[in-house]
């Protein structure tokens, strides 16, 4: 069903943007008329401003604190003031990027920003003001000429050398809402202290009088523009290719194998299916309905791959059509959906975890079976995805390491280890549909990995096997594993210390019995420490920093707490495994009604 309108503009942001800093909430009336008395407002901004004058509580939401700006950028939902996104909170958050790029020097400065935005209401007037801010500061700019994928992004920023990257998406959010994506030269987003530096400008900058801005056409005509077209979609593509593992497999199946994909009205719209043509797929079905570009939304109540209920039209055209495989990106295309057909002709939706396992295990196969694994192979995945994915690795030779929940971390690995000689990096991903392939991007990837789940899904066709056939083949071989993550929602203002008082209590009170299975070792990733439950023995984990715990339990399940940074909740992910779906399944839900014990 079509998204309701809603009565209020200003839908609650997420969580990680509220902050405690900036603006006392006792000043809230004090933004507002500042922010009225502005000359750098519109007359319709004015009069949005205006409209909401008797309503405390509005103006209070709108203006109690600015957006906080952290490692992902902002965002925040749509309409004027401080906490929201509009052109007046872009210009503030470029003037103080613009500033920390000044500061890395002239050599830095000249190789410039790459700019790219989505289908969202708003977001090319959002990119072109960015453009204009940095070309204020005498940054040089390229900008995306309309619409592109994320990774395309990445990957221009890492193609043309620039310093940093910045793109305006709000991702798989609702259509209230905007966001602005910051990137440093490796084509990953931003490391923690260049955020922090952003953040720290921002606080010293006054939000009206200290923006240098120039004319978005006076800035093309100067050069300080470059606009981005064709040329970088090729280069993109061209790279994307080199990703093809067995086209064979595909050409066996081409007059008969159909799928369907959906672009959710984003930008995959063009280089994905572009993509599986030269691929050799000869009937990709398009949703029709759902490759109008529309920041709107209309035929589904959330643009996000991870829900089910958006594939409604897929399903439908699928089953029309006789198509066994349905694929979906997500708005900006970096994340990407699937789901297949099973035996009793229904189509079911595969989770990230279970997508990417298949993935893993057929590229292993495929670059086994036509010479092109490189020498020590690595596969890379977050703290909170799946342990089957290290059984594929080990079980066929590869190595497997862990990092926090984020693609700047799984990218940072990546170079780390391969800068070092010690593996090369076949696949990344993580459970919340990400996967990363290939060196020309450092950041999710949709496109890529879209041409090689459709290769995937070609091959099994060719064994005369479905993506589902496939999964159940991978539990067989390697043991039935079975994956929960729960949400324990914390809203309104007491929500941050309800998450904060959960994880203190259990630093405190570290389980040794939990749901009657006893705790092997208790981990937490703030300090890297491990602590043996049987004889108290302590030692370190490689990776630390992060406030999240862990729990290895003696029935082999990982039990994983981790307040959520966009969200007002905490996460408990249930890891488990065993001999049957029944015995996995049955521990999943043991843990669940542990975990959901928690929030009270």
């Amino acid at each position: 069903p079509p998204r309701k309108s809603r009565s209020r503009t200003n839908v609650p942001p997420p969580f990680s943007i509220y902050t405690t800093g900036g603006i006392s909430r006792m000043d809230f009336m004090k933004e507002y008329e500042k922010w009225l008395a502005s000359p750098a407002l519109s007359d319709a901004e004015r009069a949005e401003l205006e409209s909401i004058r008797n309503d405390p509580k509005e103006i209070e939401s709108r203006f109690f604190a600015p957006l906080e700006f952290g490692t992902a950028g902002l965002r925040g939902t749509m309409c004027v003031g401080l906490h929201q996104m509009n052109i007046h909170v872009i210009r503030h958050a470029t003037q103080a990027f613009a500033e920390v790029i000044l500061a890395e020097g002239p050599e830095a400065v000249k190789r410039g920003v790459a700019v790219c935005f989505d289908c969202r209401n708003h977001s090319q007037e959002f990119a072109r003001e960015t453009a204009g801010v940095m070309a204020g500061n005498g940054i040089p700019v390229r900008i995306f000429e309309s619409l592109r994928p994320t990774p395309e992004l990445s990957f221009a920023v890492r193609e043309y050398g620039c310093i940093a990257g910045v793109n305006v998406t709000a991702s798989h959010n609702p259509k209230e809402y905007n966001g602005y994506k910051v990137y440093w030269q490796d084509g990953a987003q931003l490391p923690p202290h260049h955020a922090e530096a952003i953040a720290k400008k921002m606080e010293e900058l006054d939000f009206f009088a200290s923006i240098k801005r120039m004319d978005y056409d006076e800035a093309v005509e100067k050069g300080l523009i470059t606009v981005m077209g064709a040329e970088t979609d090729e280069k993109f593509l061209s790279n994307v290719m080199g990703q093809v593992n067995d086209k064979a497999a595909v050409e066996k199946v081409a007059d008969t194998f159909k799928m369907v994909y959906t672009p959710f009205h984003g930008t995959g719209y063009k280089l994905i299916p572009e993509a599986l043509r030269r691929l050799g797929m000869k009937h990709v079905i398009c949703v029709p309905e759902q490759m109008v570009i529309d920041g709107n939304f209309p035929t589904v109540i959330s643009p996000n791959p991870e829900n089910p209920e958006g594939f409604y039209l897929a399903v439908d055209l699928a089953k029309k059509e006789g198509a066994d495989f349905i694929l979906g990106s997500d708005p900006d295309a970096d994340r990407v959906g699937i789901m297949v057909r099973t035996s009793d002709g229904e189509f079911k939706v595969l989770t990230g975890n279970q997508t990417g396992v298949l993935l893993l295990d057929y590229l292993i196969g495929a670059k086994q079976r036509t010479g092109k694994m490189p020498a020590n192979p690595v596969a890379l995945k977050t703290i909170v995805t799946t342990e089957m994915a290290r059984k594929v690795a080990e079980t066929n030779g590869l190595k497997c390491y862990d990092t926090f929940t984020g693609f700047k971390f799984l990218a940072e690995k990546k170079d780390k280890l391969e800068n070092a000689g010690e593996g090369k990096v076949i696949f990344a991903y993580e459970e919340s549909y990400g996967y990363m392939l290939g060196d020309y991007v450092r950041d999710k990837d949709a496109v890529t990995a879209a041409l090689s789940l459709t290769e995937m899904a070609a091959w099994y066709a060719g064994q005369g096997m479905t993506l589902y056939d496939a999964l159940l083949a991978c539990y067989e071989k390697y043991g039935y594993y079975g994956e929960k993550t729960l949400n324990l929602v914390m809203p309104g203002l007491d929500g941050l210390k309800k998450m904060a008082d959960l994880m203190a209590n259990l630093r405190e009170k570290p389980p040794v019995e939990i749901a009657g299975v006893g705790v092997l070792q208790q981990k937490d990733y703030k300090d890297g420490s491990v602590v043996n439950v049987a004889d108290g023995a302590k030692s370190t984990m490689e990776l630390s920093g992060s406030n999240v715990l862990r729990y290895e339990m003696a029935d082999g399940t990982s039990l994983i707490v981790r307040p959520s940074g966009t969200e007002p909740k905490v996460k408990v992910y249930i890891l488990a495994n065993d001999a049957s779906r029944e015995a996995c399944d049955a521990k999943v839900a043991k843990y669940a009604v542990w975990a959901e014990s928690l929030k009270k």
